[in-house]
């Protein structure tokens, strides 16, 4: 059974922001900033991979109350969601979760991935292939 399972079946103790029939958020271990929360369903789902259409409607709007709540309490103007899908992403835990990362001025966050110059020929080579 995975880490998030166990922190379902209350196995392992988490400080649980909020908790419905299919979605639990928890205040993350980690703490990349004040109210850092992951979002995971209670069904186990590896990743955005397996993730059913149905399920990903209501998780996206229980991360943006959650997200709301989070600015409305902790005073933020900004946020990060993110989400690693398989190890090579980053993934360690093998159970879907969506990262609430609160922005605060001077967090010493980043996140944004360096730019590269445009290439316009690998553009359309990489359109074609996603649209063909």
């Amino acid at each position: 059974m995975c880490l998030f399972c166990k922190i379902i079946n209350g196995e392992i103790p988490c400080y649980k922001v909020y908790e419905d029939s299919d979605f639990l958020a928890f205040l993350d271990i980690s703490q990349a900033t004040v109210g850092h929360t992951l979002v995971i369903p209670k069904k186990h789902v590896a990743n955005i991979f397996e993730l059913d259409s149905e399920t990903a409607s209501k998780m996206l709007v229980v991360i943006k109350n959650i997200t709301n709540k989070l600015k409305e309490k902790l005073n933020l103007s900004a946020v990060n969601i993110l989400n690693n899908s398989g190890s090579l992403a980053g993934q360690t835990v093998h159970h879907l979760h969506f990262h609430i990362i609160p922005r605060y001025e001077n967090d010493n966050i980043h996140l944004a991935p360096d730019a590269h110059e445009i290439d316009h020929e690998a553009l359309k080579n990489t359109l074609s292939k996603i649209l063909n």
